[in-house]
């Protein structure tokens, strides 16, 4: 049986959106959960963490570079057949101050790591949702500005182009799932069954199932 890493942040966790505490959906409602369904040959290793980030350090929680953890589960977790990334949302943060071509910096240092395990063509490279209007809102997720909406639209496009010039696979989850209007951020159970189709689709077409 052959195992496909999913290396994500929250919407890959399985936050439910708008929860006061970290709650998260089921296993057989996140898109991990999903895609395993449907892939009878092959093993989802789910890791997610909430406010991970591509290579930003977040002072306040420890631990949530994607950069630093990747390397180790990468190694742990031998052999790995495939992967699918999809970080950059945490990074629109105001507190980091980043544009859309940073970010993508951050991406393509994490798709270095995943490389020196895993074949370029078994590679799917996510840009994430778009975040809603209102997330920077004191009710919602102040940790946000309205610049973070802006830049968080413009990931799509940096990806994209990051993922033609290297040669992995590019899908847009904001072509196929938004931001649920609890917190503007989340990816609610519609959502995460779109993603799950549309991420199984092209793993088929990538021939990586």
């Amino acid at each position: 049986m052959e195992t496909i890493l999913a290396f994500g942040d929250s919407n890959t966790w399985g936050l439910i959106p708008g929860a006061k505490t970290y709650e998260r959906y089921p296993w057989e409602v996140r898109w991990t959960g999903l895609l395993q369904q449907k892939c009878e040959k092959n093993r989802i290793l789910e890791e997610g963490l909430c406010g991970r980030t591509t290579v930003f350090e977040d002072k306040l929680r420890p631990g949530r570079r994607g950069i630093t953890s990747l390397p180790i589960l990468l190694e742990s977790h031998q052999p790995l057949n495939a992967a699918v990334l999809m970080l950059g949302t945490n990074d629109c943060k105001s507190i980091y101050g980043a544009n859309a071509y940073t970010i993508g910096e951050g991406i393509e240092l994490c798709l270095n790591e995943l490389e020196k395990y895993i074949p370029k063509e078994r590679i799917l490279l996510v840009s994430p949702i778009f975040l809603g209007e209102d997330v920077w809102k004191p009710e919602k997720d102040p940790e946000f500005e309205p610049k973070s909406i802006e830049v968080s639209h413009e990931l799509k496009d940096i990806y994209s182009k990051i993922a033609k010039r290297r040669g992995t696979g590019f899908l847009a989850a904001s072509d196929f799932a938004k931001a649920d209007e609890a917190d503007n951020e989340h990816l609610n159970e519609s959502g995460h069954r779109a993603l799950a189709v549309a991420v199984y689709k092209k793993l088929g077409e990538m021939n990586v199932l």
